[in-house]
């Protein structure tokens, strides 16, 4: 810490961490209060002479209390949001990564120092290197990835790395804000993980591949239950129902190893419906496949320079499974299991900022020509950077039917939120921003939906049931609720939902007339979507969608649009008035 009296307060706190059995790692508040009381009382010695005082105390106090609860010289960047990555090629060399830019730090350690540091980070991890166990892969308290190399195999000094997962984003409406992504791409993308399809997210080392995996889990529906298997936690998947594995090295005397592989098999034991697999290197390959090609839907991750690249990858991996396994198991086992391909990128702008994008989505078409699995582009990223459609057509659109989406509308940008200030709570993905585009003329004679109250009731409300002939019809995606319950607006805040002008509304019934019919899908009248308009919608719920409506009840919406990720809500309640069934 550069100073006597630094070094005697850090001698003092230890001893009192010692005597009062303080978790300096665990309790980092308890920490720092004794931090301060030791300080306050240092400075009182110090006045006295007793002791030499300290040059900068709360610099002091803060290299005390990293040096005790931290990682010494390298908690302040592990503290730093804005660092992604740490490594030491040598004491001297410590290096750091600002949004894919590395520096070289003013940092200097001694062998000693990173030796010391090592074995701390292994101790809260409960994994081991040495001689034979020249490489170690752990997880840190704070969630950080540690990767260390002994010197021996690096022909001088000690190899240590620090991945941080620095969440920038939480979901698909994340992705897009940052600029990875198109709303357009982000909507089939959320379609396709709620309609089951198998992703896999390709890309090369930094990509962002993890961020994106995290982002499309956001959107698997919240009913199901999901076992994801790892080397080392990275996942932060947004699920109520999750189980996650983590692999096992072996002990000393060589046994006790859990590999991928064995947890894949576990997974599949335990009620999966998801399976998430955090990276592709190996023979574990072929344990997903199996899995996939079972019916349990997945999403992994691989290394890969192109989204082709990635589907003749995970036809080779499956090989180091044994000799018994041929390519001609393999090849149609991926060509029908695998459905998409996101390959993400990197790109450098001029002022050097490092971006990562995605650069194409990729649909596995289930056929197979003389060993090659046919793929088609559904979306690519053009040379001026834009990330345009394709003419290709994602498997299994039957799927999508089922799960209440229409992927040709989804691609033909129908249906698609405009993400206006930022991600909408309601909902795991994060997406139902308040702004939809209007809907263009069409072959119906749509002229878009105009701003108009739809009769139904002395409060004006809208009408229940289905969706008039002509009318725009954004593809359901209902979701039970088990998200936090979405924000309802006022009632009087917005106009009712809007329906086209084709539609003829229904009469208007006086205040005193009975409630007109509704279909009898629940017990206070719920209706099921698809519902077509722009307007905010203030509703007794539950409900689940990324619009919201004024209108008079009694009744449950359970009704959605093409929101990808919509929200899901509960609540109950009645507005006043009867609405007018369609």
């Amino acid at each position: 810490m550069g100073d006597e009296g630094a070094r005697i307060l850090e001698h003092e706190v230890r001893e009192l961490v010692r005597r009062r059995g303080l978790d300096p790692v665990g309790d980092r508040a308890g920490l720092s209060s004794l931090v301060t009381d030791a300080v306050g009382d240092y400075a009182t010695r110090a006045s006295a002479g007793v002791v030499p005082p300290l040059a900068d105390p709360e610099a002091a106090a803060r290299a005390v209390s990293d040096a005790v609860g931290g990682f010494g010289p390298l908690q302040p960047y592990l503290d730093d949001p804005e660092i992604e990555e740490i490594w030491l090629n040598a004491p001297t060399h410590v290096y750091v990564a600002r949004r894919g830019a590395a520096e070289l730090t003013s940092t200097v350690l001694t062998r000693e120092q990173v030796r010391d540091l090592v074995e701390r980070m292994l101790k809260t991890s409960g994994r081991r290197l040495d001689l034979s166990s020249p490489f170690v892969d752990a997880r840190l308290p704070g969630g950080e990835r540690l990767h260390v190399v002994i010197p021996e195999m690096t022909g001088g000094e000690m190899a240590v790395n620090i991945r941080k997962h620095v969440v920038r984003a939480h979901s698909l409406a994340d992705i897009v804000r940052l600029g990875s992504l198109t709303a357009q791409a982000a909507a089939f993308l959320d379609a396709a993980v709620r309609a089951g399809l198998n992703v896999l997210v390709s890309g090369q080392t930094q990509a962002g591949k993890t961020t994106m995996l995290n982002a499309l889990a956001g959107s698997i529906p919240g009913t199901e239950r999901v076992i994801s298997a790892e080397e080392v936690w990275e996942l932060r998947l947004p699920v109520r129902d999750h189980v996650a594995l983590q692999t096992r090295p072996p002990s000393l005397e060589g046994t006790g190893e859990v590999p991928l592989r064995r947890l894949v098999k576990e997974a599949l034991r335990m009620r999966p419906d998801r399976l998430v697999i955090g990276e592709v290197r190996e023979a574990e390959a072929f344990d997903l496949l199996i899995a996939l090609n079972s019916g349990v839907p997945g999403m992994c991750t691989l290394h890969a320079n192109t989204a082709r690249e990635a589907v003749a990858k995970m036809t080779t991996l499956p090989l180091l499974a044994g000799e018994n396994v041929s390519d001609r198991f393999v090849v149609p086992t991926v060509a029908s299991a695998v459905d998409l391909v996101v390959h993400l990128g990197l790109s450098r702008s001029a002022d050097g900022v490092v971006r990562r994008q995605v650069r194409e989505i990729v649909a596995v078409t289930g056929r197979v020509e003389e060993g090659r699995i046919e793929t088609a582009g559904i979306y690519d990223r053009s040379p001026d950077g834009d990330l345009r459609r394709g003419d290709g057509m994602p498997p299994g659109e039957d799927r999508f039917e089922r799960a209440g989406f229409d992927v040709r509308a989804l691609l033909a940008g129908r249906g698609v939120p405009v993400l206006a200030g930022g991600a909408d709570p309601a909902g795991p993905a994060g997406w139902g921003g308040p702004v939809r585009p209007a809907v263009p003329a069409g072959p119906a004679g749509l002229a878009g939906l105009a701003a108009a109250v739809v009769p139904g009731g002395p409060a004006g409300s809208r009408g229940k049931g289905t969706v008039p002939g002509g009318s725009p019809v954004w593809p359901a995606a209902v979701e039970p609720a088990a998200a936090e319950p979405a924000a309802v607006p006022p009632a009087a805040a917005e106009p009712a939902a809007v329906l086209p002008a084709a539609a003829e509304p229904a009469p208007a019934e006086p205040a005193a007339a009975e409630p007109a019919a509704v279909p009898p899908a629940a017990a206070h009248g719920a209706t099921t979507g698809p519902w077509a308009g722009i307007a905010p919608r203030a509703a007794a719920g539950p409900w689940s969608g990324a619009e919201r409506w004024t209108g008079a009840g009694p009744w449950t919406d359970a009704g959605t649009d093409a929101g990808p990720g919509a929200g899901t809500g509960a609540g109950t309640g009645t507005d006043a008035g009867a609405g007018a069934a369609r």
